[in-house]
């Protein structure tokens, strides 16, 4: 699930024409290892999860677990055409579990459903770049709407597969990308985001997806997106965005958000509506936010239209840019209608930068799901979150979310109503 970072709003002056870069970012290589990068992010992570009209026995889960991201990025070497490699590791380890609370996505789970105590993984990736182009192979994060790495457990996601970045032209940036694995966040074993089956054995994850599109800034405050996306037996996937950001004056502004996404089933149809209907169907949000000071507050409408809900995961547990995806549920159930509130309050403008406070209520219905066609469910958010500004400990954050999610219906996959609450606290340190 994604859960959306609203941007605020941008006030500054729209910018030019686009126009051809004077200097590339190759031209100005410095070399592999002076431009090298070296990043560690450590993450402790608290998450419960209360059970209210739960049918099985577990009436709540509750773990708690440390985890450790090491990135490297070379520089690229000097010339027309550099080549640099990437490396990513990582640890998580089991701070506090048990079998009867076990079940919070954290941790892989061994056959006697415990949580395991630890685990890891690692990867890299080879690189080459030509001008403002950059074509990387190997284990990779991303960020595309169609194809986005889900980071909201202990450890992120990763993918791997080839991926083109061009950004030649100011302003546009264009990806093509060919991907034929994906780990999920609480796996070590390779493509491990379809899961084991009841005898332990590995189900089929991402065999192969192909991904094409780009997005561009016509201005500072203007910008749009264009994706295509083709999982091998899964689906076809296209996606439109459009952003405006409207400053009123020095201290007010307006932003408005248009997503969509037309989905259609594909060769084998491993997902399908929850009748056995093949996927075709459309899901779009509209979101406005209005900033004044220190105060955002946004509306926003949500709609899926068509056969089947909104499905995505095996394509990344991220790729869902839609306004109502939120901490526990997304509002993607067939022909499901939803409705937001938001409010975000930046403590900057009271004299405690890096702190920050939102919450926020989506309300949903009509929801074709098994056993009712009209499936109602709701969610609360409240989060609150600081980051340290300066002195030895600085970008050291703090920040806890609670989220309580109430349907009768099992609208979002057959949830039971739950109160949700994650403690995260994450430290980034910059070595290189």
């Amino acid at each position: 699930m994604r859960v959306m970072k609203w941007s605020m709003i941008a006030l500054a002056v729209a910018a030019g024409a686009s126009q051809m870069a004077v200097a590339s970012s190759q031209s100005e290589s410095k070399g592999f290892v002076e431009d090298s990068q070296l990043n560690v992010k450590t993450r402790m992570l608290y998450f419960s999860r209360d059970f209210r009209n739960n049918d099985d026995p577990k009436s709540r889960s509750e773990e708690t677990g440390l985890g450790f991201l090491g990135t490297y990025e070379s520089g690229f070497t000097q010339g027309a055409v550099g080549f640099g490699v990437d490396a990513i590791g990582m640890l998580g380890l089991k701070l506090d579990s048990g079998k009867g609370r076990a079940g919070t996505g954290q941790f892989p789970t061994g056959s006697d459903g415990r949580s395991e105590d630890s685990f890891s993984e690692g990867g890299g990736a080879v690189k080459m770049r030509i001008s403002d182009t950059v074509l990387k192979y190997g284990t990779q994060f991303t960020a595309m709407p169609v194809l986005a790495t889900d980071d909201s457990r202990l450890l992120p996601e990763t993918v791997e597969g080839f991926l083109l970045t061009s950004q030649e032209i100011k302003g546009l940036e264009l990806n093509a990308g060919h991907f034929t694995s994906l780990n999920a966040q609480s796996q070590s074993y390779h493509d491990s985001i379809g899961g084991l089956d009841e005898n332990r054995q590995k189900k089929p994850g991402l065999t192969s997806a192909d991904v094409l599109g780009g997005s561009y800034s016509f201005t500072d405050n203007l910008s749009t997106s264009l994706y295509y996306s083709k999982v091998e037996d899964y689906w076809r996937k296209y996606y439109a965005n459009v952003n405006w950001a409207l400053p009123i004056n020095d201290d007010q502004g307006l932003v408005f958000d248009v997503n969509f996404y037309d989905t259609k089933s594909d060769g084998a149809a491993l997902y399908t509506a929850y009748d056995g209907d093949k996927l075709d169907n459309q899901a779009y949000s509209l979101s406005a936010a209005y900033n004044i000071g220190a105060h955002t507050f946004t509306l926003a409408h949500q709609r899926v239209t068509g056969d089947g809900d909104y499905g995505y995961g095996v394509d990344g547990g991220g790729t869902i840019f839609l306004a109502n995806s939120v901490a526990r549920s997304d509002f993607n159930a067939e022909d499901e209608k939803s409705w937001q509130a938001r409010y975000d309050l930046n403590m900057a403008s009271y004299g405690v930068p890096g702190l920050s406070f939102m919450t926020r209520y989506v309300t949903g219905e009509g929801a074709n799901v098994e056993g009712t066609s009209n499936g109602k469910e709701w969610e609360r958010d409240i989060e609150a979150k600081y980051v340290l500004q300066e002195g030895a400990a600085k970008d050291l954050s703090f920040r806890i979310r609670q989220a309580t999610y109430r349907s009768a219906d099992g609208v979002y996959y057959g949830s039971s109503s739950l109160d949700e609450l994650r403690l995260i606290v994450e430290y980034p340190l910059s070595i290189l």
